[in-house]
């Protein structure tokens, strides 16, 4: 039992210190504009709740109740947050916030062989989560779409730059598919499942009401 809390809870120890410090700043820097609202000309409540997704997002995904052989883990619905912010303020403060959420990636843990592999498995696919914003009538909706649109690049990347780790006569695209698929979409269906809990989808729903009346 110890053994397997340490594998969900121990990669927080692989947090590297200038991603600390800027999860630090992102956060600070939302809590200072909330407290200075009133004295700023432009929309501090989406920068406020943007900062506090992103910290969230990115927290839940160290906590990693399965690692894939391939890379990539199976995470307590990490991209949630992300996709609940996209369908309180719209897409384009989701696709930002997911943009700026993969970057943030990028300097925790970067694997880089070529510019364009950096955008298709960093900014790009995190920000596809927040084509969610475009279902403002339906979370769950949000949910696949933005969920497949990270899935599309990082199927695009696999298939273009990690084709080579295919199996002896299998196609790149299966292999980036079978190894692409079953991740995101296992991570998918968690947010969808975790949005079926009546308490967590009227806690959200309320929130959404106090946000668009304030």
């Amino acid at each position: 039992m110890f053994n397997y809390l340490n594998s969900v809870f121990g990669d927080f120890a692989e947090i590297r210190s200038i991603t600390i410090t800027v999860l630090a700043v992102v956060v600070i820097a939302a809590l200072a504009l909330h407290h200075g609202r009133n004295k700023v000309k432009f929309d501090t409540k989406t920068v406020v709740y943007g900062g506090v997704c992103i910290a969230i997002s990115f927290l839940l995904s160290y906590i990693r109740f399965y690692r894939w052989p391939q890379g990539g883990s199976i995470t307590p619905g990490s991209m949630l947050p992300l996709f609940i912010y996209a369908y309180f303020f719209g897409p384009v403060a989701g696709i930002t916030a997911g943009a700026a959420y993969g970057i943030l990636q990028l300097i925790q843990d970067p694997y880089i062989l070529h510019w364009a592999q950096v955008l298709l498995d960093y900014p790009l696919p995190f920000a596809a989560i927040g084509l969610a914003g475009f279902f403002p009538k339906n979370l769950r909706l949000g949910i696949f779409v933005g969920g497949f649109g990270r899935f599309f690049f990082h199927f695009l990347s696999g298939w273009i730059f990690f084709g080579s780790y295919a199996p002896p006569g299998m196609n790149p695209a299966i292999y980036s598919l079978a190894v692409n698929g079953p991740l995101i979409g296992t991570e998918v269906a968690i947010c969808i499942a975790i949005t079926m809990v009546p308490q967590f989808y009227n806690a959200i729903q309320s929130l959404r009401k106090n946000i668009v009346r304030t």
